[in-house]
């Protein structure tokens, strides 16, 4: 039987991780005060009092979400072997009340990282874990420009296009109250996260927008795990904060070229995807962080190397080499640089120190060569892939930042879509909902399509374009009759 705080399910998860805690004894008075200190951390946890019971629930966590598994010593000698498979778990903590005893039967299993007998160690060691797991751990959101693959190419676009929508739309007051109460929903019983979205109602400012970002708080959290997934209802809702980081990279654009670093836990999938793509275009869709600072990328890479021992995951460090003469649309009589990237440290939460260079999402890379750490220094071409046989060597993964100009088919493709179909003087809810429709997701366009109709006047001359459009939903819905009445409307 579950007995969980949270009434949301894994799969309603608005942030990456989660916490699951295994222990006949969880739901008692001073484990449910330690929930809320822990809530502090990561805000969904789900507690669990049968072995069998949370192993079905573990199992169907989503991809590229990750957990923080609290095991009682009882319990954890029946599930933690189980755990070394499954490639959501990120980290396992043994808490228990006879150390030696339980770190003699876990030391074989590379991811339990502490054994605890007291609460307050326990909290604090998982506090201090998910500091330093920051956020390279997470999974990168990626698109790759296939030229023998139609559909992958749409997808490429398409999350282009919602970007470039999502920063040319105004903010409304509607959408800050909605996204106000969608965050008072989400952390209704995490006190900590619910003081700062109260802060952020209050005092957030645009001048703020990458200092919020980089705080650690539901901002960041929430938003990037939206970006990766693609919540367009999430990602909708903080377009404000989007633009604004924007808008701040584009006023702190970096004027000289930089070589960038970035530690990063892979997933073999992930890894395999990119080893296929030498050459290829790559777009990110999250902000990308990285450091002048290449001893900052390894730190990372070094104190995560547990993770690669069962296989799931490689540790690589990317070098991205970035100038800022290739990132503005040459065919833009605006000349505005559409994919910023900025040294931070000034406009950061946390100051100086990490030399952190930030590049906007959506931003476009070309992958170079992917090789092993010890042959870094060969001259190979390209093409090469020089791969070490060794799971927890970290890879280096070599980039250049790209323009939309650099790649022939990504500039026709690009071009033709945003210059034709969605280069309105103002984009609104109609662009933003033809980008939905054209990716597929009807019911969310027609949402957004009958809130732009509720915002018309009744004389407005774009209502025959909105009509045809919730006609072409309903048609692609199969609601035939509706489509009919919508098409007649537009006449």
């Amino acid at each position: 039987m579950t007995s969980s705080m949270n009434s949301t399910s894994s799969n309603d998860n608005l942030e990456t991780y989660s916490i699951f805690w295994l222990d006949a004894s969880v739901n008692n008075e001073e484990n449910i005060t330690a929930q809320k200190k822990l809530r502090s951390i990561i805000n969904q946890l789900r507690t669990f009092v049968d072995p069998e019971d949370f192993l079905d629930h573990v199992c169907y966590i989503q991809q590229g979400d990750l957990t923080i598994l609290i095991v009682s010593g009882q319990m954890g000698r029946i599930v933690v072997p189980e755990m070394q498979k499954l490639a959501q778990v990120s980290s396992i903590y043994v808490y228990c009340f006879d150390k030696e005893a339980n770190l003699q039967w876990s030391q074989p299993y590379k991811k339990v990282k502490a054994v605890c007998t007291e609460l307050d160690e326990l909290i604090d060691t998982i506090r201090v874990d998910q500091k330093n797991r920051g956020r390279n751990e997470e999974a990168l959101a990626m698109n790759i420009l296939d030229r023998s693959a139609t559909e992958l190419n749409g997808e490429f676009l398409h999350s282009q296009l919602l970007i470039d929508i999502l920063i040319r739309m105004k903010p409304s007051q509607q959408d800050k109250n909605e996204l106000l109460a969608l965050l008072k929903k989400e952390y209704k019983i995490n006190e900590v996260d619910l003081e700062l979205v109260n802060e952020f109602y209050k005092a957030y400012e645009p001048t703020k927008a990458i200092w919020w970002y980089t705080r650690e708080s539901f901002l960041y959290r929430m938003m990037n795990k939206a970006l990766r997934v693609r919540n367009t209802e999430v990602m909708f809702l903080f377009r404000t904060v989007i633009r604004d980081i924007y808008e701040q990279l584009l006023a702190y654009q970096c004027q000289k070229r930089v070589t960038v670093y970035r530690g990063q836990v892979l997933s073999i999938v992930e890894y395999k995807k990119l080893e296929k793509s030498c050459g290829s275009i790559i777009s990110l869709n999250s902000f990308l962080s990285t450091s002048l600072n290449r001893i900052i990328a390894e730190g990372f890479v070094q104190r995560n190397m547990h993770l690669c021992a069962s296989g799931d995951y490689v540790a690589v460090i990317f070098e991205i080499e970035a100038d800022p003469a290739v990132v503005c649309m040459k065919n833009d009589k605006t000349k505005k640089n559409r994919l910023p990237f900025a040294q931070i440290d000034e406009l950061s939460y946390y100051g100086e120190g990490e030399s952190e260079v930030l590049f906007m999402l959506g931003s476009i890379f070309r992958l170079n060569e992917i090789i092993s750490h010890d042959q870094s220094s060969s001259s190979s071409s390209s093409s090469s892939l020089l791969l070490s046989a060794d799971p927890t060597t970290s890879i280096i993964i070599r980039m250049t930042l790209c323009s939309d100009d650099d790649d022939n088919d990504l500039k026709q493709l690009y071009d033709h879509h945003l210059k034709n179909e969605y280069d309105r003087k103002e984009t609104n809810l109609l662009s933003f909902g033809d980008v939905l429709r054209n990716m597929g997701k009807f019911d969310l366009a027609e949402k957004y399509y009958c809130r732009w109709l509720s915002e018309l006047p009744s004389n407005d001359p774009s209502l025959g374009v909105l009509y045809q459009r919730l006609g072409m939903v309903a048609n692609a819905k199969g609601e035939h009759n509706t489509s009919l009445e919508w098409d007649q409307k537009s006449l």
